[in-house]
């Protein structure tokens, strides 16, 4: 009977059966460049966004374009979008259109981001390793749909799927995080410091999601958080 199960855990990790783990201390590990792999992670909010936090860390050495948290809908492709088309800049899309915020280029670190927005005042946040970077007006009084498609490693052009390996993601990510509210600067910050935070949508440490192609979960090899 252990030798069985044993098998089944083998079939479901090479057929991408849908696992829901506390990755803590882990990575995903996207292992080619350009890359056709992505991440499915599962949730489904129960209404329509008014407001939004993302957080996420990644460590990579692209220096082309490629997306990191993406969510679909059937109505529009870039619904939610944070994407980085070069080293000096990252974009955050709500319903189709986006915000440039121009950063320093890295030095091949780890680097965690938050993006946050909220309908009423269309003000979007982008926080760079703990620190904010000047508000930005997006979308005033736009609604995120709930019924969506969330990828990690791919930029969707259709529901779930029109992939340009180009603006693939190739490196490692970790501490996805997404919620239904616009977190206070001090939860910006906490995030950043991998400390308590408030119930998420999506949940590093209670994550569902399915692995696509060559990506893996790993032990991650070193501290994120940067001097």
């Amino acid at each position: 009977m252990g030798q069985l199960w044993l098998w089944l855990a083998i079939l479901a990790r090479l057929s991408g059966i849908m696992a829901q783990e506390d990755l803590y201390r882990k990575v995903f590990v996207f292992r080619n460049d350009p890359s056709d792999a992505y991440v499915v992670l599962r949730v489904k909010p129960e209404q329509p966004l008014q407001n939004f936090t993302v957080c996420l860390r990644s460590y990579t050495d692209l220096t082309r374009p490629h997306s990191l948290f993406s969510y679909a809908t059937k109505a529009q492709d870039n619904e939610i979008l944070l994407f980085k088309p070069k080293p000096s800049e990252y974009r955050l899309y709500v319903g189709g259109k986006f915000v440039a915020f121009r950063v320093p280029e890295g030095r091949r670190d780890w680097e965690h981001v938050c993006a946050s927005w909220e309908s009423a005042t269309g003000i979007a946040e982008f926080w760079l390793n703990g620190k904010p970077w000047p508000r930005k007006g997006l979308q005033r009084g736009y609604t995120v749909g709930a019924e969506a498609a969330i990828l990690l490693g791919q930029e969707q052009d259709a529901f779930g799927g029109g992939f340009d390996v180009y603006n693939s993601f190739s490196g490692e990510l970790a501490d996805v995080y997404l919620w239904d509210v616009g977190l206070s600067p001090d939860k910006m910050r906490s995030a950043y410091q991998s400390l308590r935070l408030p119930p998420a949508l999506l949940s590093w440490k209670s994550l569902s999601f399915e692995l696509k192609g060559d990506v893996v979960v790993k032990p991650r090899l070193r501290e994120a958080l940067g001097p």
